[in-house]
């Protein structure tokens, strides 16, 4: 049985890697959401369960809440992958 904090969501690892998220006429993507979108979770369970685990962080800060809020300028961390939102 896996550790709860070595959850990888789509069986990759990657490392320092920095991608851009544009919004695109909203005010907002829901965290579970974004780990979804750019594919690093396979599905919304496996996003919401790494979120719970402790295994991401927005703005360099674990981010224990599957639905919180990104917003323009944000930084998502997880797997060694950084996302800033646009």
């Amino acid at each position: 049985m896996r550790s709860k904090k070595n959850i990888m969501c789509s069986g990759q690892s990657f490392k320092d890697t920095v991608d851009e998220f544009k919004l695109e006429n909203k005010e907002f993507i829901e965290l579970h959401d974004l780990l979804k979108v750019m594919g690093l979770c396979d599905s919304g369970g496996m996003a919401k369960t790494a979120i719970a685990a402790g295994s991401v962080k927005v703005d360099g800060k674990v981010e224990l809440r599957k639905r919180c809020k990104l917003r323009t300028g944000q930084i998502v961390e997880f797997q060694g992958r950084k996302i800033h939102i646009i």
